[in-house]
Parts: C-alpha cells; sequence; structure tokens
C-alpha cells in the first residue's frame, strides 16, 4: 500500500466524518423521524416509533451516493 492510497483514504475519511459532523449538527432542523409514514404510538409512560418513511428515505439517498462513488 502506496503513500498515496494512504492519503485518500484519509482524505475520503476526514470529509466523510464532516459530512455526519454537519448532519448531526442540523439534525434538530430536519423533519427526519417525523415524516407521513411514520408511525408514533404513545399511551402513558409508553412511547414507540416505526420510522418508515424516513428509512425509505435514508436508503433511497444512501444508494444514489453509492452508486455515484462506485462509478
Amino acid at each position: 500500500m502506496s503513500f498515496t492510497e494512504i492519503g485518500r483514504f484519509l482524505l475520503i475519511a476526514g470529509v466523510s466524518i464532516t459530512i455526519i459532523g454537519v448532519i448531526f449538527l442540523l439534525s434538530d432542523k430536519l423533519p427526519v423521524g417525523n415524516l407521513p409514514g411514520d408511525i408514533n404510538v404513545s399511551k402513558g409512560n409508553f412511547h414507540i416509533s416505526f420510522p418508515i418513511m424516513t428509512c425509505i428515505l435514508i436508503s433511497v439517498v444512501l444508494t444514489i451516493v453509492a452508486n455515484f462513488f462506485s462509478k
């Protein structure tokens, strides 16, 4: 493994961590988890959430990103 490959890996890892950090900072402002199609059940002290549409949306976005980087 050459230094060029290691440098490229570290650069991609750094950019990925930065993007994930920005997503976490903006997560309170995004409607993720409260989309139409997400199921939330609350009774007394019990609360359960089934974020079906959120999972589908994340899956579609990650598929597009993965296809973009695989080519």
